[in-house]
């Protein structure tokens, strides 16, 4: 019998992978959707209680395998209903998720990094710096631990979690392999048996990446774009210094135009008081996407400790709202929820061992700013 630390996490296999692996030790290859039913709609995680695997077979993998995932440090419930975990990833360091029910839906929003390396600056995330990747063990594994919260086993056709979205710590197209794997099983019918339309993956704007997932995805894709204009675009989100917003549109229009579904885009923008959210910049913004078949989903900024910014009053945020919808966009407005327990959009942390130094950079200079004050 091996050690732990000898043992290979299944969780940690592709679906391909896992196929693979089942014909590597003489098993068929149907015997990997077996192990994916029983792990993601059977919650079963012991080898023993797989009852149509071989006595021989499960002898093996609880000789040489695990199935291991991120352990619950802490859930908390707001009172909106709102779910936040956090899970640690070893090295005492730790993530969060979210879970948002709403009108017969439950929204699970997925961490991909520890920390985050594009330092959006009205996101507390990358106020934490940057460590690593997330293991494909470690970004499924937050399913997991969501659909076991509403007790397992579920029906086959009882979706409890319906929708998932690639937007909680990190930019998940830097993590890029994982990640696609990761969707790969959210969507597989013998998993989460999710639609295209049901996972959605949110980037600040890597054009390459963009390009790439073209290639191997057709899940939904929402754009962080948070300014109308490359000045405002590269204080806001640094990373469109590199790919900045002509690059970025057109990217995102190559994506769309790669499928054939007639689907339309999504753009999401964090509205800060007097940085982003006049009128004036509404009518750019509304200039902008023009050409593109699209939906604007206003966020209000969500306040955090390290940040100078504030959230606009309700009358700024409706008038954005409604010169965009008088321009003949469909705009909607990102209800804040569990804002009461730090789980909103923009204030998801965890703990992170910086490999960046940045939140060590940034405590010291708003020491300084205090002391002189």
């Amino acid at each position: 019998m091996n050690s732990i630390v000898d043992k290979k996490n299944l969780l940690d296999l592709s679906y391909d992978e896992t196929i693979q692996f089942f014909e590597s030790i003489g098993e068929k290859s149907f015997r990997a959707n077996q192990l994916l039913k029983w792990i993601h709609q059977n919650g079963v995680t012991d080898f023993d209680k797989m009852s149509n695997f071989s006595k021989l077979l499960r002898n093996y993998l609880s000789d040489n395998c695990i199935i291991e995932y991120p352990k619950i440090l802490l859930a908390e419930n707001s009172e909106d209903g709102t779910k936040k975990w956090l899970l640690s990833v070893g090295d005492n360091q730790s993530i969060e998720m979210v879970l948002i029910p709403d009108k017969g839906r439950n929204t699970l929003c997925v961490s991909s990094q520890v920390g985050c390396v594009v330092n959006c600056s009205f996101c507390a995330t990358g106020k934490q710096g940057f460590s690593r990747n997330l293991s494909l063990s470690e970004i499924i594994g937050q399913v997991l631990i969501a659909e076991n919260s509403f007790g397992a086993p579920r029906k086959a056709d009882n979706k409890n979690i319906t929708n998932i979205v690639m937007m909680g710590m990190g930019e998940p197209l830097l993590n890029f392999d994982n990640v696609v794997n990761a969707m790969k099983i959210m969507r597989h019918h013998s998993a989460y048996n999710l639609s295209k339309r049901k996972v959605t993956l949110s980037t600040s704007g890597l054009v390459p990446e963009i390009d790439k997932l073209s290639k191997v995805s057709d899940v939904s894709l929402t754009i962080s774009l948070h300014a109308p204009n490359n000045d405002l675009r590269n204080v806001l989100v640094p990373i469109n210094k590199k790919y900045p917003l002509k690059e970025l549109l057109d990217a995102v229009k190559r994506y769309v135009d790669s499928f054939n579904d007639r689907r339309v885009t999504t753009f999401e923008y964090i509205l800060i008081n007097d940085v982003n959210d006049s009128l004036d910049t509404a009518s750019e913004l509304a200039d902008l996407l023009k050409d593109y078949p699209c939906k604007i989903n206003l966020i209000p900024f969500n306040e955090f400790n390290l940040s100078d910014y504030s959230k606009p009053s309700n009358n700024r945020i409706r008038a954005f709202k409604d010169h965009l919808v008088n321009k003949g966009f469909i705009t909607t407005i990102r209800s804040t929820r569990g804002d009461d327990i730090m789980a909103a959009c923009g204030q998801l942390v965890g703990q992170v061992q910086d490999r960046t130094k940045r939140k060590e950079r940034l405590e010291k200079k708003v020491k300084t700013i205090e002391i002189n004050a």
